[in-house]
């Protein structure tokens, strides 16, 4: 099968899957574009994958669902081989589909020729020993259960090493002993929920996830040491560190991995400093627990702001790991520039790799919405709970940025549905259910008269400027955030903001495009959105 050929089947596939029940495009769309095509035949079909984890994560995710893509487009069963080769990475991994066939292998048949590529002989020999113990596919695999279905769980082997670190061997249970963090349970089993798996990727989150990905996959890589998040509370900082932690954990346990909040780092040194009377070690214990990890997350930096003597401790440990090659990694709810320390400190945090998470966008928050039910579901042991989409995408829309209120909203629709033994809510009863639920989102009782009136306090104009003929700068620039909040405070159609500012429908849809385009390239617009949102729900 010639290169074409090869990367138009393997777009149908990506097409296939994505047009399953229960299959998020978006996770799709982030995994998938980091595959590549490499050869097929009758039966089989061996991919790339640019590095050891996006490999084990589609082996343990959807290469079943890969398999009944083939299965339903080709009415035959598929052996799928999944092959690592780092020098197809690609720069960009936002690509929605599948990715240009990097070293396309023209073959007729598993059983590759000499001349063929060494992965595709390696996948062919694999392919050729695993087809006399796999069964064929089962035709009667739903599209409904195809996005949940792990049937085995492959062995997961150490990433990849680095000159100054030796891995063991590979890793046979997640349970092994030598795992070593303060999250770990009595069986070295990470005790924390938050992984990689159940952290929805979306463009406002894709970037930070990826640095968090890198650094879990090889860590102490000076380019991302240290590796600061930083964003508003509730977008899933804390998700990615704790994600961090657990793939280590479960990936390389012969490291010392210890995940700390800044409060509890302050009372730690609190408590070691008032028993330093008593005590002598009290304070070289406490600096040696954090010395003599390999990987030190320290949640929330911004609340040791004021604490001097606590910042020149944590700045001489964050020295100590760094210098050794060992990993750091912090977070905030603001960029280091914005936290009120010393110089040095914002200089040092800033050295390695600083990523931002923004708030999600309605696509985001509904495969989070999708993703929490699944969740649910499978904990809970209730598979035939059903969220109407109408439902989902409601709660999404409505929930402001933090991702604790979007899943305790979806929590209070479950329970309301279980508990209360109201399996067939309508979306009015949702309505009337989470009416004082939500700080952000539409409200009924915010009109476009306020969200006016609050526009032209903030700018300095008056309501005849701000809806009539005048085309100075400051009052476009006012007339544009005015019309881009009502759509979406209000989730008005185009023609009614109109109407309130005297535009026409297309006017009224340039400016919310206008305002989104801004909003990618300037922090201070978006910060800027926000005071302005919040002097509006205050109203």
């Amino acid at each position: 099968m010639d290169s074409e050929m090869l990367e138009k089947a393997w777009e149908e596939v990506c097409s296939q899957v994505k047009g399953y029940n229960n299959i998020d495009p978006t996770q799709i769309n982030a995994f998938f574009s980091r595959l590549h095509p490499q050869a097929m035949s009758e039966g089989f079909l061996m991919l790339t994958a640019d590095n050891d984890f996006i490999k084990t994560w589609i082996e343990r995710h959807y290469v079943e669902v890969i398999k009944q893509a083939l299965n339903d487009l080709y009415q035959i069963p598929y052996t799928v081989v999944i092959e690592v080769d780092v020098t197809a990475a690609q720069p960009n991994t936002q690509a929605p589909t599948a990715a240009p066939v990097q070293q396309p292998a023209q073959v007729s048949h598993p059983a590759a020729s000499a001349a063929a590529p060494q992965l595709a002989a390696n996948a062919a020999a694999a392919a050729a020993a695993t087809a006399q113990i796999t069964p064929p596919a089962a035709q009667s695999l739903s599209a409904n259960t195809v996005a949940s279905s792990v049937s085995a769980v492959p062995e997961v082997e150490p990433f990849g090493s680095s000159s100054n670190q030796v891995y063991p061997d590979p890793i046979r249970d997640v349970r092994s002993p030598y795992a070593t963090s303060a999250d770990v349970d009595e069986m070295g089993k990470p005790t924390s929920s938050l992984t990689f798996e159940n952290f929805v990727i979306g463009d406002s989150n894709r970037m930070a996830y990826s640095m968090a990905v890198a650094v879990a996959e090889m860590p102490g890589k000076a380019h991302l040491n240290p590796l600061f998040i930083y964003g508003k509370s509730g977008l899933g900082k804390t998700h990615l560190m704790r994600a961090i932690q657990n793939y280590i954990i479960e990936t390389l346990p012969h490291l010392t991995t210890i995940y700390v909040d800044s409060a509890e780092l302050l009372s730690d040194y609190m408590e070691a400093s008032a028993a330093h009377d008593k005590e002598k070690s009290s304070y070289k214990n406490f600096k040696t627990r954090y010395e003599d990890a390999d990987v030190l997350l320290i949640d929330d930096v911004q609340y040791l702001q004021g604490k001097k003597q606590t910042l020149d401790i944590v700045f001489q440990i964050f020295n100590k790991l760094t210098s050794q090659g060992k990993q750091v990694v912090l977070s905030a709810d603001r960029a280091p520039k914005n936290i009120d320390i010393d110089e040095r400190y914002k200089s040092r945090f800033n050295s390695g790799g600083t990523f931002d998470i923004q708030p999600p966008e309605i696509e985001t928050k509904l495969g989070i919405v999708k993703s929490f039910v699944e969740e649910y579901k499978l904990n809970e042991g209730i598979h035939e709970l059903s969220i109407p989409d109408d439902i989902q995408l409601y709660i999404a829309e409505s929930s402001s940025s933090n991702i604790r209120e979007l899943k305790s909203a979806v929590t209070k629709v479950i329970y309301q549905m279980t508990f209360f033994n109201q399996p067939d809510l309508s979306l009015d009863d949702v309505r009337h259910l989470l009416e004082s639920h939500f700080s952000g989102g539409p409200s009924k009782r915010l009109t476009i008269a306020d969200i006016q009136k609050e526009v032209e306090n903030f700018y300095k104009i008056s309501h005849a400027e701000l809806i009539g003929k005048k085309r100075t700068r400051n009052i476009i620039y006012a007339r544009q955030i005015g019309i881009y909040l009502c759509r979406q405070m209000l989730d008005l159609p185009f023609n009614d903001i109109g109407k309130q500012f005297n535009r026409d429908h297309s006017t009224v849809m340039y400016s919310v495009t206008n305002v989104e385009e801004k909003m990618k390239e300037s922090r201070e617009l978006r910060e800027e959105l926000e005071a302005l949102k919040q002097l509006i729900r205050e109203i």
